[in-house]
């Protein structure tokens, strides 16, 4: 975790970058936010520490210039762990391949191979190991 600027430890928080912020509740909170590092090239910019069963109640994340929150389940909380469904992630990015590359070889499965669509731009579906839906888009 040495690269987190934890900038809590000053009496700030990061930045919230971007409208619409992803908070996503996942199995292993640490474990994704270090393959996000891997796989999006994400820069975590905050963590709290995690409790006495190794769940954490916030990461932040910075991916592509936009936020990432994640945290494990608390169901005792009212925050339980459910399937994800119903939505994909998108990234729109100038480099579509070396981002598909570094995902897939990071270990996300490919669900909708990259390819050039209907509307002029390349896309195509992974899924992460933790079972988030992820697309990357591009020319």
């Amino acid at each position: 975790m040495s690269e987190t600027h934890n900038v809590a430890d000053r009496g700030e928080m990061p930045e919230v970058l971007g409208g619409v912020v992803p908070y996503l509740i996942v199995d292993g909170a640490s474990k994704a936010a270090e393959f996000y590092k891997q796989a999006l090239a994400a820069k975590e910019v905050f963590r709290q520490p995690e409790d006495e069963n190794g769940r954490t109640m916030h990461i932040h994340l910075y991916i592509h210039g936009g936020s990432l929150m994640l945290c494990d389940a608390y169901p005792e909380y009212g925050q339980p762990l459910r399937d994800h469904a119903g939505y994909t992630l998108t990234l729109n990015v100038d480099d579509v391949d070396g981002w598909w590359a570094r995902a897939v070889g990071a270990g996300m499965n490919v669900t909708l191979p990259l390819e050039r669509m209907f509307w002029g731009d390349r896309y195509g579906q992974l899924l992460d190991p933790f079972g988030v839906a992820w697309g990357i888009v591009g020319k």
